[in-house]
Parts: C-alpha cells; sequence; structure tokens
C-alpha cells in the first residue's frame, strides 16, 4: 500500500519567471509581496524548507527536514488548466487563445442561437466587478452574463433564482461543445451568484469549471491504467474533464477540500490523491486582498501538522503551485511564476535542495517512479533526492 498526496494551493507563485514581461508579469512574487507586506509566518511549511525557496521572504528554518525547490512553466501561458496539466505531464506547445477584445461576434451568436436566449457582457473582467456592471441588467432581462480574462476561459454568470444551477450548467456544456477549434479555450466556467442590487451581489459555492479533454496522456491516465486509485479533491475532476480519475469529492472552498482531503487520507486506498485548494486564487488573489491571503496561507500551515499526522510511513507528500496570482501586483489576473516544490515522507531526516526545475512535469515523473512506473513525460524524476 503506497499513498502520494499531492497538494495545489493554487496561484502560490514563488516569484517570476525569466518570461515574466511577456505577459506584463515582470517583477510578481505572490508569496513574497505578502510576507513582505505583512510579516507572513508560515513555520511549518518553513520546516519543511519553504523559507529556503528564493525570493519568498520567509525565515529559513536551521534545521528543516524535507526537500525544498521551485519549479519553471515549460508550456505558455499561466492559467489553471495548464499548470494541472503540466503538472501531470502534459507540456502544451501552443497556449490556449485568449480574448482580451472579447469574443467573436460569430462565436457569441452560435451560442445565443444553442441556449435560446441573447447574453449581455462580453469583454473581459474581473469576476466580482462584472456583477456590479451587469448584475442589475441581468435581472431586469434576463440576459446571462458572458464574460472572460487575461486567462483561456468562457465565463457565464447568472443569477440562481433566474437560472437554477442545472440550466447554467446546462449553458456551460453547450458553451463547452461549441468552443472547439481554434475556440477551444481552456475552460468553461459556470459562475453563479445570488442578491438583489449593485453592489449586493456575490456569488455562490456552485461554480463549475468545463475544461477540455487532455489532449494526451497524462499521470492520471498511467497511474489508473495501472490499477491504481487516482482520487481528486475540489475542482480536479473539472480540469482533467473526469478523466483518469478512479474517484473525486467536488468540495468547495478551502475549508470543505481540506476536509476532504484528510477523509480521505483516513481511507486504506492505494495511489494518489490529487488536491486542489482554490480559495488562495480565486477569493483573494483575483481579489487583490493581500491581507486575506496571508490568513489563508497561515490557516494551511497550521492545518499542516494534522495532515502530515495521518500518513504512513510509505506516504509522500508533495505541496506546490500551478501559477501566481499576486495580489500586491496590478491588475487582477494570473501571474507568471515559479512554483514552489515542498515534499515530506517520515524516513526523511535532513533538508533536501531540489533546485530550480526545468517544467512542472518532474512532478508527474517522480509519482510515476514512486509508484515504480517507467513513464517519464519527458521529465526528471527527483525521488532519488528523497530518499533519507
Amino acid at each position: 500500500m503506497k499513498r502520494a498526496i499531492l497538494i495545489v494551493l493554487d496561484s502560490v507563485g514563488v516569484g517570476a519567471l525569466p518570461d515574466a514581461s511577456v505577459y506584463n508579469d515582470e517583477g510578481a512574487n505572490t508569496v513574497g509581496h505578502i510576507a513582505q507586506q505583512t510579516g507572513m509566518r508560515l513555520p511549518n511549511m518553513c520546516a519543511l524548507g519553504f523559507g529556503s525557496i528564493p525570493n519568498t521572504y520567509l525565515d529559513a528554518a536551521p534545521h528543516a527536514v524535507g526537500a525544498y525547490g521551485r519549479a519553471a512553466e515549460k508550456s505558455s501561458g499561466k492559467d489553471t488548466t495548464t499548470g494541472h496539466w503540466e503538472i501531470s505531464g502534459i507540456t502544451l506547445e501552443k497556449p490556449f487563445p485568449t480574448y482580451p477584445n472579447g469574443f467573436p461576434q460569430e462565436v457569441i451568436d452560435a451560442f445565443e442561437k444553442a441556449i435560446g436566449v441573447k447574453t449581455i457582457g462580453n469583454y473581459p473582467a474581473s469576476g466580482t466587478a462584472i456583477l456590479d456592471e451587469l448584475g442589475e441588467e441581468h435581472l431586469r432581462t434576463g440576459y446571462p452574463i458572458v464574460y472572460t480574462s487575461a486567462d483561456s476561459v468562457f465565463q457565464i454568470a447568472a443569477h440562481e433564482d433566474l437560472f437554477p444551477l442545472p440550466k447554467l450548467y446546462e449553458m456551460c456544456e453547450i458553451a463547452r461543445n461549441l468552443l472547439q477549434g481554434e475556440h477551444a479555450v481552456g475552460r468553461v466556467i459556470a459562475r453563479p451568484f445570488i442578491g438583489k442590487e449593485k453592489g449586493k451581489f456575490t456569488r455562490t459555492g456552485g461554480r463549475r469549471d468545463y475544461s477540455l479533454e487532455p489532449i494526451r496522456t497524462s499521470m492520471l491516465d498511467v497511474l489508473s491504467q495501472n490499477h491504481l486509485d487516482v482520487l481528486g479533491v475540489g475542482k480536479i475532476e473539472d480540469i482533467f474533464a473526469q478523466r483518469g480519475l478512479t474517484g473525486s469529492n467536488h468540495a468547495a472552498g478551502n475549508p470543505a477540500c481540506v476536509k476532504a482531503m484528510l477523509d480521505y487520507m483516513d481511507t486504506d486506498f492505494n495511489g494518489l490523491l490529487f488536491v486542489n485548494l482554490v480559495d488562495f486564487d480565486m477569493v483573494y488573489g483575483h481579489r487583490r486582498d493581500v491581507e486575506g491571503y496571508r490568513k489563508a496561507l497561515e490557516t494551511f500551515d497550521a492545518q499542516l501538522p494534522e495532515i502530515m499526522s495521518k500518513m504512513t510511513e510509505e506516504d509522500l507528500l508533495i505541496i506546490t503551485a500551478d501559477h501566481g496570482c499576486d495580489p500586491a501586483h496590478h491588475g487582477t489576473d494570473h501571474t507568471r511564476e515559479y512554483i514552489p516544490l515542498l515534499c515530506w515522507h517520515k524516513g526523511m531526516k535532513n533538508a533536501h535542495n531540489l533546485g530550480t526545475r526545468e517544467t512542472y512535469a518532474d512532478i508527474a515523473a517522480t509519482l510515476c517512479d514512486y509508484f515504480g512506473i517507467q513513464e517519464t513525460f519527458g521529465a526528471k524524476s527527483f525521488l532519488n533526492e528523497l530518499e533519507v
């Protein structure tokens, strides 16, 4: 019985990549800027080596026990799907399409014809700002709100009283089927909300992401094909279009996702537990809430000892991220950053510097190596650096 727990701290980047200026993200540093502005302390992650990762501006623990490092994104882009796919061994040579001026009229016309109702919006916007801008018009007309961002997303916001979740999800499935070929966006996202007037609209926990099906074999496929359990928590099932998973808990929000993870750890599964903690990104990063981001990271750090206590002698823990979303940087979008690597198992006695990995896919190579599967995805396993 071997288990690996892979936790993605969504958007917890650790400094701008060398090509960040191409994405207008030069100088971004999600963890570093939060630490500098708030005095954030993450003692449990630093005990695994987090403070020794360059530019985190956290205190380096003098007697850390764990493996630490950072990884660069080899794929083009800085979105959730691209990051998670690369973690799972799929590197994109071509980025997903983005729409800084909104979607072409032929796309909107086809979508409106398919759902039988007009839409409003069709421009890049913050998910909370657009509700203030168009929420009242939406209530008056009954027209769904379509919008995008700097990422490759087609987002549909609708009031739950006008469009109950099954209807909203149906519209998203229609959009997903339409958005193929040259307009194959990374994700279609359902954005349900409630409220009666501007300033009082609130998004609910009914969000659902509809990603493209992975374009190649992923780590999830390989593990499940080798008769291992592959369990997803949070939006993992959405990101991979449910492919390669043998079980899933579509929990929403960090508290529910951590509980779902701990519940799975109390079971005798044999394989991978793949967890996404979305609130860092969705609730704090995009809303540029530096203090809220700090509190969320410190909350996770306080939960880490319980997570580690549920690990067996054979278990492997990997904590990482999928991109950045620096709340102290300009704009409201993701930032092109390195992701952290923290690894630990009960047999470790010393600190190990994993350095700067050339691709997120080193994680997939390492996990396949851990389970005795000869698949590298063109990346390099660091399992032998975790031995003692």
